[in-house]
């Protein structure tokens, strides 16, 4: 009798949508990754930013700190979920801020919304057991 594997059987399928998935991950994950950075360093425009927004240009840093850990987690596919959920967080206050100080729509206040829309897709692309909580039901 020959033995059966069932490797292959609990391997995700390598399809279209498992590496487009990866793609909006990557850019993503890329942005927060420079936006990040550029926190860890104040840069001229980041600083004028923290000023126009009301920050404290010391607060820089630990946000940057705090994009930089959430897109790690992300970027781990065991912790991507919980990444995602924590970056949402991030990026919802960024939203919050724009409206506050009253920023064009489309380009500044919903900006955080396409980022968040980016990552929730490349994790739904990419994961089989994300599609199955949240189907796309026609």
């Amino acid at each position: 009798m020959a033995a059966i594997d069932n490797s292959t059987a609990l391997a995700p399928p390598r399809n279209w949508t498992f590496w487009l998935g990866w793609v909006l991950s990557g850019l993503f994950i890329a942005f927060m990754i420079f936006d990040g950075a550029i926190k860890l360093v104040p840069i001229q425009p980041v600083i004028d930013t923290m000023t126009e927004l009301g920050y404290p240009v010391e607060y820089a840093r630990l946000l940057g700190i705090l994009s930089l850990v959430g897109t790690l987690l992300y970027a781990i596919p065991r912790t991507s979920v919980l990444g995602a959920v924590l970056l949402t967080a991030y990026l919802g206050g960024a939203v919050s801020a724009h409206v506050r100080i009253g920023s064009p729509l489309f380009t500044h206040d919903l900006f955080g919304v396409y980022m968040g829309v980016f990552a929730w897709g490349g994790i739904w692309l990419r994961n089989p057991r994300l599609r199955a909580i949240f189907p796309i039901v026609r």
